[in-house]
C-alpha cells in the first residue's frame, strides 16, 4: 500500500526525468528495469526500494535527498514559503525547453538572461528599470 511520500517521490522522479529530456524507456534502461515499472514509480502505484532509488538518483544525476525535498514531518508535501508555483509547471514543455536552453549557456550569458528575465517582471523591477 502506497502513501503520500510514495506519490511525492514519484512526482520528483518524473519531474527530474522530464527536465533531463529522458523518456521512461531511457530511464528504465539506465537502471535495468522495464519502463512499466518507471510508470508505476512515477504514479506512486509502486514504492521505490532504497537500492532502486539510489540507482535512479545516479541515473538522474541527483542526490537521493532530492526525492524527499518538500516533505514535512508526517509525510505531507509542503510547498516552501514563497514558492507558490503550480505543482506541474515544471512538467510543461515550454518550461522544460526554456530550462534546457538556459543550462546550455555558459555562466555569463545565463546570468545576463536571468537579469533580463528579472527586469521584465513588474514585481521585481526597481523604480529605475520601471521607467
Amino acid at each position: 500500500m502506497t502513501n503520500e511520500i510514495d506519490h511525492h517521490v514519484g512526482k520528483r522522479i518524473r519531474r527530474r526525468r522530464r527536465l533531463l529530456g529522458l523518456t521512461q524507456q531511457q530511464l528504465a534502461e539506465a537502471v535495468g528495469i522495464r519502463f512499466q515499472q518507471i510508470q508505476k514509480y512515477e504514479s506512486g502505484a509502486n514504492r521505490v526500494s532504497a537500492s532502486r532509488l539510489f540507482e535512479i538518483a545516479e541515473a538522474l544525476d541527483v542526490p537521493v535527498q532530492y526525492f524527499y525535498e518538500g516533505i514535512q514531518s508526517g509525510g505531507q508535501s509542503a510547498v516552501p514559503e514563497g514558492e507558490e508555483i503550480a505543482s506541474d509547471i515544471l512538467s510543461q514543455k515550454e518550461t522544460l525547453d526554456l530550462v534546457r536552453a538556459y543550462y546550455k549557456l555558459n555562466e555569463r550569458p545565463r546570468r545576463r538572461l536571468l537579469e533580463l528575465a528579472r527586469s521584465l517582471d513588474p514585481e521585481t523591477r526597481t523604480d529605475e528599470t520601471a521607467a
